[in-house]
């Protein structure tokens, strides 16, 4: 199937209003179906599809109590969900917008009003998501930036701590970078920085791990499932890429941790700041580490 296509959760346990809503459907997105309302949740949670279509009658729970565990969970709060009924119920239809609804549509179906209203609320969420993206990225060197990193590091931290695993984390500072803006200006030094990015980048090749500008001459990068040997390996190839490409060098401080839920982010990110003013303390250009277990 086509890479851009959007998936789609119907959740009905009539079989009938079930093919004729995939049939409607099926050329244009990916379907993914269930038939109860549990079923349903443990999917958006799973899957997260770009948009669910709910018949508020179902098996175990009704549609209006699955809309609202959908929009008090955090992870699955976002999707856009349109609900079915049978009946043209002012009611239904008022409730099913107060839990979060996005929409509603009766039966039966006409094609071309389901396939209307699809279109127009995914569409919404394609325009959505690119303001989001623009909102996560740093606009001089195209990364994303601190409160991108801080999304996806609250993520992993939850996983490492749920699933004792190893994480790590590199604080990264272009050295005397001041010196390089009073000497040559400030245009001189954006050009600067995003060569910059581009090199660090270019040296971080797994794609679960995360970049990101931090502020100023300041970047970071994320490693889940990372020891600090790892860690220290992927700082030093970073720092001597960037010594032989760039025109800056680099400073790099490391912290690698299983977490529990008594250690706090914060706490993680000091021990990485702690290991970065050891590194700037030690000469610049080179790369220092805290480890906590």
């Amino acid at each position: 199937m086509e890479q851009n296509k959007f998936n789609i959760l119907i959740v009905n346990d009539n079989r009938t209003a079930l093919d004729a809503l995939c049939d409607i459907l099926q050329a244009e997105y990916r379907i993914i179906v269930a038939k109860t309302g549990p079923t349903a949740l443990e999917i958006a949670k799973r899957d997260k599809p770009d948009l669910i279509l709910m018949d508020v009658l179902l098996p175990e729970m009704s549609g209006f109590e699955v809309l609202s565990a959908l929009k008090k969970s955090e992870c699955t709060q976002s999707i856009p969900v349109i609900c079915i009924a049978s009946l043209n119920s002012v009611a239904d239809e008022e409730k099913g917008l107060t839990l979060g609804a996005v929409d509603y549509i009766t039966k039966p179906f006409h094609k071309s009003i389901v396939k209307a209203r699809i279109r127009t609320h995914l569409r919404i969420v394609e325009q959505m998501r690119t303001i989001e993206q623009l909102h996560s990225f740093d606009t001089l060197t195209e990364v994303p930036n601190r409160k991108s990193f801080d999304k996806q590091m609250t993520a992993e931290w939850s996983r490492a701590v749920r699933e004792q695993a190893y994480i790590s984390i590199l604080m990264i500072d272009a050295d005397r970078f001041k010196a390089v803006n009073d000497k040559y200006g400030h245009q001189h030094g954006d050009m600067v920085l995003k060569k910059l990015a581009a090199t660090i980048k270019s040296a971080i090749k797994r794609p679960a791990d995360y970049f990101a500008r931090w502020g100023g001459e300041e970047f970071a990068a994320l490693l889940p499932n990372t020891e600090l040997d790892g860690a220290m390996a992927l700082a030093e190839e970073i720092r001597a890429t960037v010594e032989s490409e760039s025109s800056v060098t680099v400073s790099i401080g490391v912290a690698a941790m299983i977490p529990s839920a008594e250690n706090s982010v914060d706490d993680f990110f000091r021990q990485a700041d702690q290991a970065l003013y050891h590194a700037k303390q030690s000469g610049r250009n080179q790369v220092k580490a805290c480890i906590s277990r």
